[in-house]
């Protein structure tokens, strides 16, 4: 009888170190949260067994609103060394529970070869200091994807420490301007992970400091400047040894070393002037277009949907809504644009789509013109035209007389009937007219001059009521005036943006989402985190695209101290994405 959580799944599953040096053991572990038997691992081919499987056991008990709960985990351990360089797979193993088989999941491996050279120092002499570490055992590489690319074509350039020290922590010291490049960055993990990398016959550590996607926006040689770091080392303290118990209590100085990434250039080719198409704005990559209609035959004034979607790779962020010119007498509204992309270490890649709403004012047949996206092809380097199908829609007459709709610009023939005589004759027998005086008592004018002023003597009532119970909500208050006191921080952050003041700027937008969030979501600024705002916005069913706005938003500002130098451009996106996220929930808020 396995013992697990009410409701919770068996999970089993397998894990070891992603990358291993030959002749050095390590552990495979399997773990399972259940109480199983009959444990079947693969035939480690590759790899041989030096010891296990050792099995270890632990239970633990809950106690929630009375009622009680137990949870077991059970782990296998192996100790196994590779016999050969490369890339290797451990396939699953299995274990049965209750009766049931389950399965665990494989393991990847890539086995890199021992030091060739005779293991260097690690610099930590009673010295310490900088000139201890020299770089052979602590630099930075600047690795970039491509070195010789299209404008507008998308290069992966990463910043990674190679260390045979113990690192502490590595900043920036400066700033870097992609100049001659647009950038979006990618999302790195709060926590670094160190993994195992062979460069030039040694076994390092390494730690991903940065990574971004830069699109030049020119042809030529551009450069990426060199960027420099202040790496800390942990330095072990050697002093002349006085007892036995020295060698017990070791102490430990921790040491600035200043590093720098190199610069790399990169040869960015223009794009080819012969057969360029007329609609090519400057989109690179690879794309696919699809597009419908939601109806072939309509009636006259009823709305229709013509919905195209582009799908692929590439600088996506800059694809323009197609040109379509619909026939006269089409009452046409602004397309509505919905992106889902996807910034990974390829690139940008998802979907756009474009919703075009229009209305025929008038029947007939009409024919909506063939929409087209160009752009130029990376893979095949030629320039590619997509296009969407000819759309024939016939419009039926619609209810009543359609010509009143459209102001003179279309009448159809039909629609003029003879109302029996063209010129009716006008009465001319003598008579007289006179009026009828009523009283006004008890009629109903005279009620209505008393009832319409009690109305809204109750109506005002009603409505300073309310309003004086409203102010005294302090909370409700600052929710209702959320939205006016961060337009005011913005529009302080918009002045800071024109002069150029980077640091207040970014200082200003993250002032005003904090307080916006603590207005809104009714909690103090001091007790708001990443997390608190993820949860309460999610509790109120605000879609996940909202909050991970905000998200972005607060890392950007917090990044901006040490991140490379941000130009006019992207701190005007930045504002442009705060005052879109902020109308956005908003108006989420306003349906409820």
């Amino acid at each position: 009888m396995s013992a697990v959580f009410a409701d919770e799944p068996v999970r089993f599953s397998a894990s070891a170190p992603t990358a291993v040096v030959m002749d050095k053991p390590f552990q495979l572990v399997y773990s399972i949260n259940a109480n199983g038997k009959d444990l079947r691992v693969p035939e480690f081919t590759n790899f041989d067994v030096l010891a296990g499987p050792f099995e270890s056991h632990s239970q633990s008990v809950q106690f929630i609103n009375g009622k009680s709960s137990s949870s077991v985990s059970v782990s296998y351990t192996y100790t196994i060394q590779a016999q050969k360089t490369g890339t290797f797979t451990i396939p699953s193993a299995s274990i049965t529970v209750d009766g049931k088989k389950v399965t665990s999941n494989g393991v990847a491996i890539k086995v890199l070869p021992a030091d060739a050279n005779v293991p260097a120092s690690k610099g930590q002499g009673n010295q310490g200091g900088q000139a201890s570490i020299s770089g052979d055992n602590l630099f930075i590489r600047t690795e970039v994807s491509k070195t010789n690319v299209y404008e507008q074509e998308a290069i992966l350039v990463t910043y990674k420490l190679y260390t045979l020290v113990d690192i502490v922590q590595c900043n920036p010291k400066n700033t870097v301007d992609f100049n001659g490049f647009m950038k979006q960055e990618l999302d790195q993990p709060a926590n670094k992970q160190m993994a195992l990398e062979n460069y030039n016959g040694r076994n390092y550590g390494t730690f991903v400091l940065y990574k971004v996607l830069l699109y030049p926006q020119h042809s030529g040689v551009i450069q990426i400047d060199k960027w420099n770091f202040e790496a800390v080392v942990r330095v072990q303290n050697k002093a002349a040894q006085r007892s036995i118990f020295d060698d017990f209590f070791d102490s430990y100085t921790n040491v600035s070393k200043y590093v720098t990434a190199p610069a790399v250039k990169i040869n960015v080719n223009a794009l080819p002037t012969a057969n360029k198409p007329s609609s090519f704005n400057g989109t690179v990559g690879h794309f696919s277009l699809n597009s419908n209609i939601t109806a072939s035959q309509v009636k006259a004034n009823d709305a229709v949907t013509l919905k195209m979607t582009v799908a692929g790779s590439g600088n996506m962020k800059i694809i323009k809504n197609p040109v379509i010119k619909f026939p006269d007498g089409f009452e046409l509204y602004d397309p509505k644009v919905t992106n889902n992309f996807k910034t990974e270490a390829s690139g940008v890649s998802g979907t756009k789509t474009i919703e075009y709403l229009f209305i025929p004012r008038h029947s007939g047949n009409f024919e909506i013109p063939s929409a087209e996206i160009s752009y130029f092809d990376t893979q095949e380097k030629t320039y590619k035209t997509l296009r969407t199908p000819v759309y024939k829609l016939n419009v039926l007459k619609g209810e009543g007389n359609e010509t009143q709709i459209v102001a003179g610009n279309y009448f159809d023939v039909l629609d003029v009937k003879q109302i029996g005589k063209d010129i009716r004759f006008i009465q001319t027998n003598k008579f007289k007219i006179s009026k009828e005086e009523e009283p006004i008592f008890a009629t109903l004018i005279c009620w209505l001059m008393y009832l319409i002023p009690l109305l809204i003597s109750l109506m005002l009532f009603i409505f300073f009521r309310k309003q004086v119970k409203e102010n005294a909500n302090i909370s409700l208050v600052k929710n209702k005036k959320a939205n006016k006191v961060a337009q005011k921080r913005l529009k302080l952050a918009q002045k800071l943006l024109k002069e150029g003041n980077k640091d207040s700027f970014y200082e200003e937008v993250l002032k005003a989402t904090w307080t916006y969030l603590s207005d809104k979501l009714s909690i103090p600024v001091s007790s708001l985190t990443k997390e608190r705002v993820e949860e309460e916005l999610t509790e109120h069913k605000v879609e996940s695209i909202i909050i991970n706005q905000f998200i972005q938003i607060l890392n950007t500002c917090e990044f901006a101290r040490y991140a490379p130098n941000s130009g006019q451009q992207e701190m005007g996106n930045l504002y442009i994405e705060t005052i879109k996220a902020i109308s956005d929930l908003e108006e989420r808020f306003k349906k409820f």
